[in-house]
């Protein structure tokens, strides 16, 4: 068992490794974002953090970890979602020794003097959330097959990427709870509300994943990372991460060539509008000159507007056009 828990906590001690240790980007939305972790950090409240799968709400734990008084002491994560529901009160609550079964920590008692994280909460079974809450209540709790009472100093944070009031109203989960561990609800948006970070981010992941993994170093050109930032990654930062990953994997030719548009996945490139080179563009060439402008242009606009995240003043700056003047063209295009 001893041996078990060592090989668990460098599992977890390596991933750290190869993760973000801090929020990256300079959008409003982030430094919202940062600012919040500040202010909660100290409390020793209990958080609930929202957000899409691959957002960051694991890293937006961390952070709040680290800025408590409780920075020096184990963080320890539970996924309810990567965990079967007959596994995960065992892996919760622990075992205790008996009839041919040696005595196991639980992540409760693993995180005591920490922050124990249980990520994604509305995957949890309702009798496994019937034992939650009656600890969060009574600041005790028994090990499987035990009678005895334990108690642990664990501060708790939870996530989930559902929509929890939905969940209540199905019955499915604990309304009470809920209440309990949202003491301080904080939202963690989807990389699409953030476009503006996709830079800083991409240049963020070349450099630890270089440094991590010893693969060369890239210089993304700027018609890549236009393709980058006009992507909707419903995926969020975590799909962002594995796109930069592959790519330095396998571009080939110079190393100090810049990642052009055409070393893109084709299915990160799906936003951009077709050109009329033989390359998706076949619909174009079917067309006059005067339809396929039209097409051209409005999927061009489109696509700037989705990267500038709706922003049409930022839009007309970038692509040369009065504000105004955008708005006619976008009008006569028939571009919401």
């Amino acid at each position: 068992a001893l041996e078990t828990l060592r090989l668990r906590r460098e599992v977890r001690e390596l991933k750290q490794l190869t993760q973000p240790h801090t929020m990256v980007g300079r959008s409003s939305v982030i430094q919202q974002l940062r600012a919040t972790v500040d202010r909660v950090g100290p409390t020793n409240s209990r958080i609930l953090i929202i957000g899409p799968s691959g957002s960051g709400k694991e890293l937006t734990a961390r952070l709040i970890h680290a800025a408590s008084a409780r920075a020096q002491g184990p963080f320890v994560v539970i996924n309810a979602a990567a965990i079967t529901p007959e596994r995960l009160e065992f892996e919760l609550f622990g075992v205790e020794e008996g009839e041919g079964r040696e005595r196991h920590r639980g992540a409760l008692e693993e995180a005591h003097g920490g922050t124990l994280f249980l990520d994604e909460i509305a995957d949890m079974p309702r009798e496994t959330q019937n034992r939650v809450l009656r600890v969060l209540v009574e600041q005790t709790f028994t090990r499987m097959g035990g009678t005895e009472k334990v108690r642990v100093d664990v501060r708790i944070i939870s996530s989930t990427g559902r929509d929890l009031e939905a969940e209540i109203a199905a019955a499915r989960f604990r309304e009470d709870l809920y209440h309990r561990l949202s003491v301080v609800p904080i939202r963690v948006p989807p990389l699409a509300e953030r476009r503006e970070d996709i830079p800083d981010l991409v240049d963020f992941f070349i450099e630890l994943i270089s440094q991590t993994t010893g693969l060369q170093r890239r210089k993304v050109g700027e018609d890549a990372m236009a393709v980058l930032q006009s992507h909707d990654w419903p995926g969020n930062v975590r799909q962002l991460r594995n796109n930069v990953e592959r790519l330095l994997i396998l571009a080939g030719g110079d190393p100090d060539a810049e990642v052009t548009a055409s070393m893109l996945p084709p299915d990160v490139g799906a936003l951009v509008p077709s050109l009329p080179n033989g390359s998706g563009g076949e619909h174009l060439m079917g067309l006059p000159l005067r339809e396929a402008r039209e097409v051209f242009e409005r999927e061009y606009l489109a696509a700037q507007i989705n990267r500038f995240g709706g922003n049409i003043s930022r839009t007309a700056e970038f692509v040369g056009m009065e504000r105004s003047a955008l708005h006619r063209k976008l009008k006569a295009l028939g571009v919401g």
